[in-house]
């Protein structure tokens, strides 16, 4: 073996978690197509070339979908179009725990795969990004009873696995069988390698797949605060670093907001709720008020929203250009006959499915998924995005892209106009809420209900001010974000938004203040986002917004005029 990686002068970004935007990304599909132009297409590697467009567009820390050796030949099915076999493309099947996947590396080598996989970490810690790894302790790659014996089957099958009556296996993963987690043994795997991949690999931390069966007991009940999950967040090398959990498993157990101190968990009712509304849905008024204000209602039990990771997007299902052209999943090239993947997506097409040639739907779709775009970025909690939402990339309407090693689940880097005008949007928003304080508070605010403070910083409006309409029948909502600090945070400037998911424009009243228009997702590109210095002056006390448009207004501190709210 050839000697150990020179950290050199390696330090771990170690950012608040209020003040990351997360970018999650499988390193394969990332740089594996020809148009990526990189150096060692899909390989650890070859992602540190796409650092600098990390960088620009102002991600702070990279998600990446399981990263331990798996079998990546493992046939899955046959593609019923062009016959071929398929195989795991995702690597949700782990089976060397303490070993970088061998495939991802440049030489295909397993000391190779150590070094690379230590080098690409310590370039994106020079870039100030962390590298949070997609792990996968509710099950293995060893499958059900029938499937193959290649570790902990043969080391003890009663011990590292929950079985039915002896033999058969708890399935709560929905892959087969179901890791014992909280058994003695196995706590203590599942602790020391985690400590190898923060000790010896510099990882920043991690996100556990299907996390709730890692807090159930082996009768499968749930025990959160005295399982395996707490031992995590006390232990002295792993506390530092970010933990977050997909909070929910195949079994039906739904723990959204119910994870012990310490751990933040995948929002999945944002992501819901987010695209309901945007799309029209009635009923959602409340709701997406309470995703904008911090998920209250989710996550009382935490200090503060930052532990939500609020997502529109991730690898489980469409990508944010599909969410607009797709009614339904087009799964069929899967092998299963399109059983497999998410039934109900809250998408819509527009009235037509997939490409669109007509300019107007086009136009109609992009400024949708700015609209939601928007939502995610200003949102309190920790955002996240999905590779290749920036570049408008499209997986052809499939919502479950596990064995598309190919085409479909690479992400195509050619340029094209809508691309371009997307990657502009999402990187000046993300910008935006990095620079302000204002847009990444501590403090939850709840529409109606209970929240962590009795002064709000947040005013809720409608077309009228101080109105809100939480009727079942309202598709439209408004906000002022007070740059006036609470509970400690810093001073900032005033924030109204708008959001207008109705057939037809409505006028908005303004609260008084001199306004300038950062976002109107109606107008075309560039109008539809400018930086804060060159946006133009609203000299009205009213803004017309049109349909299915969101509208993001800025007041700089030092003119702020704050009214009395009417009573």
């Amino acid at each position: 073996a050839s000697s150990p990686i020179d950290w050199e002068d390696d330090r771990k970004p170690r950012r608040a978690l209020r003040d990351t935007v997360i970018y999650e990304c499988h390193l394969k599909g990332f740089t594996a197509h020809p148009s990526s132009a990189v150096s060692s297409p899909g390989t650890y590697l070859g992602i540190i070339d796409k650092i600098p467009h990390l960088q620009r567009l102002g991600i702070t820390a990279v998600e990446l979908l399981p990263l331990q050796e798996f079998n990546e030949r493992e046939p899955i099915g046959t593609d019923p179009v062009s016959g071929k076999t398929l195989h795991n493309f995702w690597g949700y099947n782990t089976l060397g725990f303490f070993c970088p996947e061998m495939t991802y590396s440049h030489r295909g080598e397993p000391d190779s795969a150590v070094h690379e996989f230590q080098e690409m970490v310590k370039q994106f810690h020079r870039a100030g990004i962390e590298v949070l790894l997609d792990v996968v302790f509710n099950h293995t790659g060893e499958g059900h009873q029938l499937g193959p014996t290649l570790g902990f089957r043969g080391f003890d099958n009663s011990i590292y696995y929950l079985l039915d009556n002896g033999r058969y296996y708890a399935n709560y993963s929905g892959c087969g069988n179901t890791v014992n987690c909280n058994h003695p043994v196995v706590k203590q795997f599942i602790l020391d390698c985690l400590r190898f991949w923060v000790v010896e690999m510099h990882v920043d931390g991690f996100r556990f797949d299907l996390a709730t069966i890692l807090g159930r007991s082996d009768s499968g009940d749930w025990i959160g605060d005295l399982s395996l999950l707490n031992d995590i967040v006390g232990d002295p090398i792993l506390r530092g670093g970010k933990l977050i959990a997909e909070s929910w498993d195949a079994a039906g157990m739904y723990k959204v907001g119910g994870f012990p101190t310490g751990w933040a968990e995948w929002n999945g009712r944002f992501r819901d709720d987010i695209r309901r509304f945007s799309r029209g849905d009635a009923g959602l008024a409340v709701d997406f008020a309470r995703r904008l204000g911090g998920s209250f209602d989710l996550f009382s039990s935490k200090a503060d929203p930052a532990p939500s990771i609020n997502f529109v997007t991730c690898h489980d299902g469409f990508t944010l250009r599909d969410l607009v052209s797709y009614r339904q999943k087009h799964n069929m090239r899967n092998g299963e006959n399109n059983r497999d993947g998410a039934d109900e997506n809250f998408s819509s097409n527009l009235g037509v499915v997939g490409d669109a040639s007509d300019p107007t739907v086009l136009r109609d779709r992009i400024r949708r998924a700015k609209n939601m775009m928007t939502a995610l970025m200003l949102a309190r909690g920790t955002p996240m995005l999905l590779a290749g939402d920036e570049l408008w990339r499209s997986q052809g309407g499939n919502n479950n892209t596990y064995c598309q090693d190919n085409d479909t689940g690479w992400l195509d880097w050619t340029p094209t106009p809508e691309g371009e005008e997307m990657e502009r949007f999402l990187r000046m928003l993300v910008w935006l809420r990095r620079r302000h304080p204002a847009l990444r508070r501590s403090s939850f605010v709840d529409p109606i209900g209970k929240q962590s403070s009795t002064r709000r910083d947040i005013t809720w409006h409608g077309v009228k001010l101080y109105q809100p309409d939480w009727a079942h029948s309202s598709h439209s909502l408004a906000l002022q974000i007070h740059g006036e600090p609470l509970n400690g945070d810093l001073p900032d400037d005033d924030f109204y938004l708008a959001f207008n998911n109705w057939s037809e424009a409505l006028l908005f009243e303004l609260p008084r203040a001199p306004w300038r228009r950062l976002v109107d997702t109606h107008a075309d590109s560039p109008a539809d986002i400018f930086e804060e210095g060159e946006a133009p002056l609203v000299g009205k006390r009213s803004y017309l917004v049109h349909a299915f448009s969101a509208l993001v207004l800025h007041s700089p501190s030092a003119a702020r005029v704050r009214p009395t709210p009417r009573r």
